[in-house]
């Protein structure tokens, strides 16, 4: 799973209740032109939409909240606010700091969007259920945030993690660790926002040199691929370190529940880390 988070380090979450289509926002009681608008909006200033709903039933008339969310590495953030009308996200100021009341506990979201692929929905509803009767009202179903086939799918935020296949009956002691601002090596997927060789060095190196928590290691470079490799260096406790991650492309089929076809995909495999001399 290693590499395989989103680019994105910066996300406007929409509370959306009722169903979605597989476009998600888009193809939901949402105006689908604003919601068009607003992807297109938000991504030309480094922002990913994602809907959101409450875990169960909701009512389509509640209020609605949206939430700005910076992943970046001294950046961690999360800001609620409301809206009445769909159009009123559209004049969002997302760069305004000042916008929004500040949560700083975890939030989860779980990824239970069905019409994209049902694994997603199959997986991901016993896992949201889990969550919220761990912590009620910090867990979210949210809709796509990709590789399916890992399902079912956590984003722990502002910490920016990304996990895959994680069970309902281990809910208690995910929080637990999430809370803890803890790395959980074997369920990683990465840390969204980065390059994918980035994302497998930084799990690389916090399994072997035995650092747990998030914020115990910074990306300062990441190289572009050649011949296969890329080189990541990496800050933390010790000093700067080096990782080589290998890229190779694996033919693979049934990438998704939905898709059982022929397909390929790109593995990223960490190799070596090696200290960098002061």
């Amino acid at each position: 799973m290693l590499g395989t988070a989103f680019p994105a380090a910066r996300l406007l979450l929409v509370e959306q209740p009722g169903p979605w289509g597989r476009s998600g926002l888009r193809e939901s009681h949402f105006d689908r032109t604003l919601a068009a608008r607003l992807e297109q909006q938000a991504g030309r200033t480094g922002y990913r939409v994602e809907a959101i709903r409450h875990v169960g039933r909701t009512f389509a008339a509640a209020p609605r909240r949206f939430a700005l969310v910076d992943t970046r590495d001294g950046h961690e953030t999360l800001r609620w606010g409301a809206f009445d009308r769909d159009e009123e996200l559209l004049d969002l100021a997302l760069d305004d700091e000042s916008l929004g009341v500040p949560d700083t506990d975890p939030v989860y979201l779980v990824c239970t969007h069905g019409k994209h692929d049902a694994c997603c929905a199959l997986r991901g509803r016993p896992v949201a259920a889990a969550l919220h009767a761990v912590r009620p009202d910090r867990v979210w179903e949210c809709s796509h945030l990709g590789g399916d086939r890992f399902a079912a799918n956590v984003l722990v935020l502002p910490t920016g993690l990304l996990y895959g296949r994680v069970l309902p009956l281990a809910a208690a002691e995910f929080v637990a660790a999430a809370e803890a601002g803890e790395v959980i090596g074997g369920l990683l997927r990465g840390r969204i926002g980065l390059p994918s060789p980035a994302q497998a060095a930084l799990a690389f190196a916090h399994e072997h040199l035995a650092l747990r928590r998030r914020r115990d290691l910074q990306v300062e470079r990441t190289s572009e691929i050649v011949d296969g490799h890329a080189s990541v260096r990496l800050r933390g406790p010790h000093g700067r370190i080096d990782v080589v991650v290998q890229v190779e492309r694996v033919a693979a089929d049934g990438l998704t529940c939905a898709n059982p076809r022929p397909n390929q995909y790109l593995r990223y495999r960490p190799s070596s880390i090696t200290a960098v001399e002061q």
